[in-house]
């Protein structure tokens, strides 16, 4: 038996979501609910009327979801998430103890300069907080640990000043500067004191091959300076120095790179006209009309190791040791020695005008042995966050130049507040599953740091930073703020929430004006979860009617078959289906966040609608987005799922760490979540899916085990455990159900007539062994793209059948041919021995679409039906179509069912008739047709 909810697992397992009140017995209506209510005693508000279970309380049987979740279990259990912390550390200057960034979006080297990095930690945390909640495996606790706690110290380690970074050197000890930390090392103005000679010698390990990056700089700005690269746009070293910008540089470049991760040393001699640049003690460029001194430059305002005055350019990614400047050019023999071991232990000595042995352990100042007392200190480029509680893998300056920003620029500013979701997110759930306080304090921190960051900005900056497509996305923060001001109570949380409000796009929603064209569905969907939340909250009617609204804009106007939705990540035209198929249709997270808005509206409005759209997604693009293999590095979760006659579906997009992947993350460890629905009262328990699974009704003291193969099998079967208790079980009837929908209770039949989409209610006082059965029967039916509908796609009962054959041609297909008298098309199809849901039809095969293969599919094919036949009879005459598409045969069958035979012979003479009539048909061939009605045979 599960344990009781407690608060904090209710705001888990119902992300907070407020409910709606009950829905009759027998059939399911929309009802509302009463927002912004008081707690009850037991911690559930007194607006959810209707609550979900936690995913601990839900126990997935064997079946296709069992069997995809066991794929992504796996992956949780062995992927290092030191690789994940990577960039976390890095941001803030610590080891990142030999890991390497995933890549992709995941890193420093991914796509928009790896602005979106630290996304994919918050997706791991919440897919691992799942993965505890739902198995109570250990492994995933303690990963959950290694995560929070390592963010914890990178939380401190940026509220403190730099700190050294020790690592191993060429002689002793050396000091790191990790790529992505945007440290440099500042040195006092004075250190090159109006010099007219001058040598620089340094100790080097690149660990990265970036151009440009500056193991010293010298200047004012980018008009006055000297320099030292490791590596140029060529790849060499080069020294420059210059008092008129780039165009009058004086140069000395090497001749070969650096190599990386092993010291170099490097020095640069100047003096009466000369420049010498070395590298490991030999000469290699000389510049004999290098003119330009230290002398010359006069006082310059800068001198940093590891960072250049030109703001594009890298921050240097390695070690430091040994280095040391000379008012003096040195002769080649000191540079030998000068690479042969430490300064002091050379004649030339250490640098009389600076010399830093970077040995130091601790602390971010470092020590000057020239006898000058110019101690360096350690910097961060952004110099320190603006809040204790700011927490990311990237500086702040992305934050602070959004709100400046006009237009979108990802590869400047790539949706931070995106990114602050998914860590925030994680960290909650991570909270949730465990009850590290430390994660709760990381997320509180994150939230105060967010409102003090935005409540001082005017509300026209924050409505143009909001509508800025990609740079101002900010997905689904404010659904998590509010779950967060659900557990602290604290008022600004709340307030900050409200700070994400889009007017113009709530107003409108609102209003149920349909404005959705040419936006990005990914970053608008999960606004309008958030405003449930926000109407939960505040009791603010236009966010739960803007959020209604908003989802009958989505479905089914611009909604695939498969249940996803958008094109190349954008929303066209209302009702524009087949004009807006492609390579990049459907992208995964719009399905994952269709779902989460779906249940969420469902707790407020019982609209089985809400249900039959969650099925649909569900069995069909979400299943199908997971890949049915294991992988270790991988998730194998598809970006885009493309339309087109025959795309095979991609799934290691962008190298594995998009947003749809860490979606899909999510997704395949929750797919219990929305099985079972219970009233607040407990009073009834809603059935949405029938899935194999044992559902633990700990405040009734009864277990619920649904036994099925669904949708291999047309029905489930679910027994009852436990003691008595009373209670309405209320099963959904999906709307595709029109075979019948039959309902038994220990082998009685349940009186009543259910009504597709709605939900049909048994109400009983239930005993322990009491067995409900129910029967669903499926029929092969085809929906019709709105905007052509030739274009077609196949289902049999939630399924969605592709066919598997290469494009680019469409698959043709004529069904009407073997119809049976019910108007069920599968007597056309031929089954597949011991393949369930497997057909051929004219010689191509037909599978479910959620088997994750990478076969070349179709999920749309194009109608054709020539002539018009009967019963495999063929009257050899052409199936004539009026100027909508709609053909005769389409006009008959769409009376089916059909009592008899003779009911559709009936149906067929009275079509033909009235085609004649219209000019559409003639006689003879109306005869024909009517005669091969009658002496063809059906099946049932």
């Amino acid at each position: 038996m599960a344990r009781p909810l407690s608060r904090r697992t209710l705001l888990q397992t119902a992300a907070l979501t407020a409910a709606a009140t009950a829905v009759p017995a027998a059939a399911a209506g929309p009802a509302h609910s009463a927002p912004n209510a008081p707690a009850t005693p037991s911690g559930v508000p007194a607006a959810w009327t209707v609550r979900p279970f936690g995913l601990e309380d839900v126990t997935l049987g064997p079946g296709v979801f069992d069997a995809k979740r066991r794929l992504m279990l796996d992956h949780a259990r062995g992927y290092d998430v030191n690789r994940l912390l990577q960039v976390f550390r890095a941001n803030a200057g610590l080891s990142s103890r030999g890991a390497v960034a995933p890549g992709g979006w995941e890193g420093l080297d991914g796509e928009a300069n790896g602005n979106l990095r630290g996304h994919y930690t918050g997706h791991f945390l919440t897919m691992l907080a799942q993965a505890h909640r739902s198995t109570g495996e250990q492994v995933f606790a303690d990963r959950i640990g290694t995560v929070v706690g390592a963010l914890a110290e990178v939380r401190e380690a940026l509220r403190s000043e730099p700190a050294v970074l020790s690592t191993g050197g060429r002689f002793g000890r050396a000091a790191e500067n990790v790529r992505g930390s945007y440290q440099y090392v500042d040195l006092p103005a004075a250190v090159l004191d109006g010099t007219p000679a001058l040598t620089l010698s340094a100790w080097v390990r690149p660990a990265h091959g970036a151009a440009w990056a500056r193991i010293l700089d010298f200047g004012d700005d980018t008009t006055r300076y000297l320099y030292l690269a490791a590596r140029n746009a060529a790849g060499v070293p080069r020294f420059a120095v210059t008092a008129s910008g780039p165009g009058g540089e004086q140069g000395l470049d090497g001749t070969a790179p650096l190599p990386l991760d092993e010291w170099s040393h490097l020095a640069v001699t100047v003096a009466d006209g000369t420049g010498t640049l070395y590298v490991d003690g030999a000469a290699v460029a000389r510049n004999t009309a290098m003119t330009l001194t230290p002398a010359a430059l006069g006082t310059l305002a800068h001198h940093w190791l590891g960072r250049s005055h030109f703001p594009a350019d890298p921050v240097f990614a390695g070690a430091f040791e040994d280095v040391n400047v000379y008012a003096r050019a040195l002769t080649a023999d000191e540079v030998a020695e000068l690479h042969a071991g430490r300064a002091a232990d050379t004649s030339a000595g250490r640098g009389d005008l600076a010399s830093y042995a970077f040995d130091e352990t601790a602390g971010g100042t470092f020590a000057d042995a020239s006898g000058r007392g110019l101690d360096a200190g350690l910097r961060r480029t952004w110099g320190a966050p603006s809040h204790p509680g700011f927490l990311a893998a990237y500086p702040e300056t992305q934050f602070i130049a959004l709100e400046s920003m006009t237009g979108s620029d990802y590869t400047r500013v790539w949706a931070p507040y995106y990114t602050a979701h998914k860590i925030l997110r994680g960290l909650l759930d991570a909270y949730l599953a465990t009850d590290d306080e430390r994660a709760l304090d990381l997320a509180s921190g994150m939230c105060d740091w967010m409102h003090a960051r935005l409540s001082v900005l005017p509300a026209a900056t924050l409505q143009r930073m909001w509508g800025l497509f990609s740079s101002g996305e900010f997905g689904g923060i404010v659904e998590a703020v509010c779950d967060l001001h659900a557990l602290t109570g604290r008022p600004e949380h709340l307030a900050l929430a409200r700070l994400f409000d889009l007017d113009r796009l709530i107003d409108a929603c609102a209003a149920d004006t349909d404005v959705l064209e040419g936006l990005h569905a990914n970053q608008h969907i999960p606004i309008f979860t958030g405003l449930v939340r926000l109407h939960d909250e505040t009791g603010e009617q236009r966010y739960l009617t803007a959020a209604k609204n908003f989802w009958g804009m989505v479905v089914p106007h611009r909604t695939y078959a498969i249940g996803g939705t958008s094109s190349g990540e954008f929303w066209k035209a209302r009702g524009v289906i087949a004009g807006t198929i492609g390579d990049t249709t459907a992208e995964s997270c719009c399905a994952y966040n269709m779902l989460k808005l779906s249940r969420a509206l469902f707790f407020h409005e019982q609209d089985p609608a809400y249900m039959d759209y969650y099925e649909r997604a569900l069995y069909n693009q979400v299943l199908g987005s997971k890949q049915d293999r294991p992988d270790a590095e991988k998730p194998l979760v598809t970006y885009f799922v493309g339309l087109t006659p025959g795309h095979v579906r991609d799934y290691t997009p962008k190298q594995g760490t998009t947003c749809c992947e860490g979606t899909g993350m999510e997704s395949a460890t929750k797919y219990q979540d929305s099985v079972y629905f219970a009233k607040a009262d407990g009073s009834a328990l809603y059935v949405n899916l029938y899935s194999d699974s044992r559902l633990a009704w700990a405040e009734k003291g009864v277990t619920v085990t649904q036994s099925t193969r669904y949708p291999e099998e047309q029905g489930s079967t679910l027994t009852i455990g436990g003691g008595r208790a009373s209670f309405t079980l209320l099963l959904r009837v999906p709307s595709w159900a029109a075979a019948g929908f039959r309902v038994t209770v220990n082998g009685r039949a349940v009186p009543g007539a259910p009504v597709p989409g709605r939900y049909f209610g048994v109400s009983r006082s239930w005993r322990d062994g009491d067995t409900v059965r129910i029967s669903v029967p499926f029929r092969l039916r085809v929906e019709k793209a709105p905007d052509d509908p030739g274009l077609q796609a196949l289902f049999l009962g939630p399924v969605g059948l592709v066919a598997r054959r290469p494009g680019p041609e469409p698959v043709r297909f004529g069904l009407y041919g073997n119809a049976g008298l019910s108007g069920d098309l599968l007597p056309s199809l031929t089954p597949v021995p011991g393949r369930p849901l497997h057909y051929t039809l004219d010689g191509v095969g037909l599978a479910p679409f959620a088997e994750g293969t990478e076969d070349p599919t179709h999920a749309y094919f194009r109608r054709s039906e020539p002539r018009v036949i009967f019963g495999t009879s063929d009257s050899t005459v052409a199936n004539p179509a009026r100027e909508d598409g709609t053909t005769l045969l389409d006009e008959i069958w769409a009376g089916a069912p059909f009592s008899g035979k003779g009911a559709l012979v009936a149906r067929v003479r009275a079509t033909v008739d009235a085609w004649v009539l219209a000019g559409l048909l003639g006689r003879a061939d109306g005869d024909k047709v009517v005669s091969t009605a009658r002496r063809a045979e059906y099946a049932r």
